[in-house]
C-alpha cells in the first residue's frame, strides 16, 4: 500500500515524499482512513510506529478541503502532556502542511505568554496545546474554542498519570458538543477505557501491537549488581562496549543530576533533563544528544515522554520503574522504524519484585547477567525504594505555568 492509495490530497502526498517516506506504517494504514470518514477513534500504538501522522494527515486532508469565510478560527485541537511532545507534533504538522494554506501553533506552559499571544491573534486553523496554558490563555480571552472540529489526545495515559484529568474535562466544556474526537494511548488501562467511554461516541479501536509488548528488535538483558555499585558499573559498560547515544532512565530529578556529575567526572560526557530544568537546558541537551555531541542524555519519564530521536541504540534502565508498563515505554525508544536497539536495566535487590512485575507483564524472563567485578553482595538486604513519580508530577500552578518547567519552545509556522 502508498500514500496514495489512502486518498490524500496532494498537497500532502508531495510533502510526505520530501519527508522520505514511502509506504504507510500499519497504525496509519488503519487510522487514516477511519479519521478521513470522520470517526471517533481509540488508538493504541507502541512509539515509534507514525502515530502522530496517522491522526496529522487525515485532520489536514480534511481541514484543506474546508472553505470557511472570516477569520481562522481553531478547527483542529491536540492536546499533548507535555512541551517536548507539543514541539514533535507540531513540527509533524508544519512538516506535512508545507503546501497547505493553513495555520498552526503550538502553546505550552513555562515560557513567556506575549509571543503565543501575538501568534494566535491573526487567527489559527490547528493549535497544539498542554492542558494548562490553553485554560489559561482561554481564561484571559485569547482563544475562542467554539468552533472545533476535531479534538486530539495525543499520549492521553501520560495525561492521565501527570493528574491532567481535570483540565481536560474543563477543556471539553469549551468545545462544540458534536465534534471528531481521537484519542492515542500507549496503553488502553482501565482509567483510558473509562475516559474513552466519556469521551468518544462509537469509536472505531485500532492497536498495531498487542498489549503491553515489547519491540522485537530490542535486545533486553539485566544486570544484577549492589546499588551503590550501579554507577560504576554503567559507565564501565558504556567505556567498555564503546556505547555512544545512550539514555539513561533514573526514578528521581535529584538521581538524573547526581548521575550526569558523577558520569562527566570519569570522562564520559552527560547531561540531565527533568522538570526542574529550564527550558534552554533542555533544549541545548537534547539538541546536543542528537546530533551525537552528547554520550549520555540522563532523564526521568516524564521529561524523556515524546522525545523523537532517530536511531536510539542504547536505553539503559539505571533504575527500574515503579510501574511495570513504564518499562515498555523506555525501552521502545530504541529498536525503532526497523532499527536494531539494545536496552539494559540494573538491578540490585531492592528492585526484585519491579523486576517480577516486568516480566509478568511483558510474558517474558529477562536474560540475566553477572559483570565480573562487580558481583552483587549475597546477603544484601533489600531497602525501600524512593518513589520519584509524585515528584515528577506537575507542580501546583504558579505564576500562569502550569506544565512544570516540561519541554521545549515551538514557533508558529511561517
Amino acid at each position: 500500500m502508498s500514500f496514495s492509495d489512502l486518498g490524500l490530497l496532494p498537497e500532502l502526498l508531495r510533502a510526505i515524499a520530501t519527508q522520505g517516506y514511502t509506504q504507510p506504517t500499519p497504525i496509519q494504514q488503519k487510522a487514516i482512513p477511519l479519521v478521513l470518514a470522520g470517526r471517533d477513534l481509540l488508538a493504541s500504538a507502541q512509539t515509534g510506529t507514525g502515530k502522530t501522522a496517522s491522526f496529522t494527515l487525515p485532520v489536514l486532508h480534511r481541514l484543506a478541503g474546508q472553505k470557511r469565510p472570516g477569520k481562522r478560527q481553531v478547527s483542529a485541537l491536540v492536546l499533548t502532556p507535555t512541551r517536548e511532545l507539543a514541539a514533535q507534533v507540531g513540527d509533524n504538522i508544519a512538516a506535512y502542511a508545507q503546501f497547505l494554506p493553513l495555520r498552526s501553533h503550538v502553546i505550552f506552559g513555562g515560557v513567556g505568554q506575549q509571543p503565543q499571544i501575538d501568534a494566535i491573534k491573526p487567527g489559527l486553523d490547528i493549535l497544539v496545546a498542554t492542558p494548562g496554558r490553553l485554560l489559561d490563555l482561554q481564561q484571559q480571552g485569547h482563544l475562542d474554542l467554539s468552533r472545533v472540529e476535531t479534538l486530539v489526545l495525543d499520549e492521553a495515559d501520560r495525561m492521565l498519570d501527570m493528574g491532567f484529568i481535570h483540565d481536560i474535562k474543563r477543556v471539553l466544556k469549551l468545545l462544540p458538543a458534536k465534534r471528531q474526537n481521537l484519542l492515542f494511548s500507549a496503553t488502553f488501562s482501565d482509567d483510558i477505557q473509562v475516559l474513552a467511554k466519556q469521551l468518544l461516541d462509537d469509536p472505531a479501536m485500532v492497536e498495531v501491537a498487542p498489549r503491553n509488548t515489547t519491540a522485537e528488535r530490542v535486545d533486553q538483558a539485566v544486570y544484577r549488581v549492589d546499588r551503590d555499585k550501579k554507577r560504576e558499573l554503567l559507565a564501565h559498560l558504556i567505556q567498555t562496549h564503546g556505547w555512544f547515544q545512550v539514555l539513561v532512565f533514573t526514578r528521581t530529578k535529584h538521581g538524573a543530576n547526581r548521575l550526569a556529575e558523577q558520569l562527566n567526572k570519569q570522562d564520559i560526557s552527560a547531561m540531565a533533563i527533568h522538570g526542574n530544568k529550564s527550558q534552554g537546558a533542555r533544549t541545548r541537551a537534547l539538541s546536543a544528544f542528537k546530533s551525537a555531541e552528547l554520550q549520555v542524555l540522563v532523564a526521568t519519564d516524564i521529561a524523556a515522554r515524546g522525545l523523537d530521536i532517530n536511531e536510539l541504540p542504547y536505553v539503559v534502565n539505571f533504575d527500574l520503574p515503579n510501574v511495570a508498563e513504564d518499562y515498555v515505554h523506555r525501552i521502545g525508544r530504541t529498536g525503532r522504524a526497523g532499527s536494531a536497539g539494545e536496552a539494559v536495566s540494573l538491578v540490585c535487590v531492592d528492585e526484585h519484585q519491579l523486576l517480577r512485575n516486568i516480566e509478568r507483564l511483558i510474558k517474558s524472563s529477562l536474560p540475566s547477567h553477572v559483570e565480573p567485578g562487580f558481583e552483587p553482595d549475597p546477603t544484601a538486604k533489600p531497602q525501600p525504594i524512593e518513589n520519584g513519580r509524585r515528584s515528577d508530577r506537575r507542580p501546583p500552578r504558579r505564576n500562569g505555568n502550569r506544565e512544570g518547567g516540561q519541554g521545549e519552545r515551538r514557533r508558529s509556522r511561517r
